[in-house]
């Protein structure tokens, strides 16, 4: 037998299949949960359970990974950009294109195999991602933190799960929000055409809301200050995408749209979205922490080419 870990089933998860659930928790994909879930490699309570098992407040699944398919966390020499750490928690600027841990089509480069260099031991969390509290999409950059002892990881854990951590994000949207401020409050689920997307027109889903501030209106594009109440998967890609301002670049969301001003078309290599500030309690001593991750240079570059070649470029408050 491999690696094992468990979760416990909070109150927010209510309602998800066995293995929608198991997939979401462990980053595994959706197709290797369900073997190992007929194989009786995932317990639920200590019994197994069908795929199709609605999970409940208070359960405990149980993960085992068997020894052929155990994804072992590689330590590799890789640069980490670090704005703050101490014994319990390190505040990493992760760079776009960086998986945050390993799971299938991204077994090493992952911030967590970069991470398990530069400390040992291990941090804590499990051996399937071991520290993770939360997590940023591949091609979004910005502030994440990751726990290095388990009382930190418990403690982040719990601040994530009652929403006490405040993210902000700054994201280049297609098209000119028609208010300077507002929030966006729909439903988030997994989309049924397909599953790797999340949408706003299941007819189900979770609470997501987002709030926004409009920091600069750039003709064709402007420039938000977005706050998530919620953490749904792709919230700010998907409600963005739904209100027709999607975030610039966003392959998924986005229809791979550039933006064409005038005759000149600029491309963007992935998604301009970075998460520039993370506030929360610390863990262990309750001091309360700020971070700001500055904002890359390719998001820098976009701005500029918009505002070169953009006729209106326009502050507001």
């Amino acid at each position: 037998m491999g690696e094992s870990t468990s979760y416990n089933v909070q109150r927010e998860d209510a309602s998800s299949r066995l293995d929608r659930f198991v997939t979401v928790k462990s980053g595994l994909s959706r197709s290797q949960v369900q073997k190992l879930i007929k194989k009786g490699f995932i317990l639920v309570n200590f019994f197994p359970e069908k795929a199709n098992y609605t999970v409940r407040p208070g359960d405990v699944i149980e993960l085992k990974m068997p020894e052929e398919t155990s994804l072992s966390l590689i330590p590799e020499d890789i640069p980490v950009d670090i704005l703050w750490e101490d014994g319990h928690i390190v505040v990493v600027n992760k760079q776009p294109g960086m998986v945050v841990y390993p799971a299938a089509g991204h077994r090493s480069g992952t911030l967590l195999n970069a991470l398990s260099y530069h400390y040992k031991p291990p941090l804590s969390g499990g051996p399937l991602r071991p520290g993770v509290v939360h997590r940023l999409d591949k091609d979004t950059s910005g502030a994440i933190v990751v726990a290095k002892t388990d009382k930190a990881y418990a403690g982040l854990s719990r601040q994530f799960r009652e929403r006490e951590v405040e993210k902000h994000y700054i994201a280049i949207l297609y098209g000119s929000l028609p208010d300077d401020r507002g929030e966006i409050r729909v439903l988030i689920g997994r989309s049924m055409a397909d599953r790797k997307r999340m949408s706003t027109k299941t007819g189900r889903g979770k609470e997501a809301i987002t709030e926004f501030n409009v920091i600069e209106r750039l003709g064709p594009a402007c420039l938000v200050d977005v706050k998530i109440i919620t953490g749904r998967t792709h919230q700010i890609r998907v409600h963005f995408s739904s209100a027709g301002h999607p975030v610039l670049g966003d392959k998924t969301y986005g229809k791979k749209r550039a933006l064409n001003i005038g005759k000149k078309i600029i491309t963007f290599d992935r998604q301009m979205l970075h998460a520039h500030s993370l506030g929360f309690k610390h863990p262990i001593d309750g001091r309360l922490l700020e971070f700001k991750a500055p904002m890359p240079e390719d998001m820098k570059t976009a701005i500029e080419n918009i505002v070169q070649y953009s006729s209106t470029s326009v502050k507001t408050v």
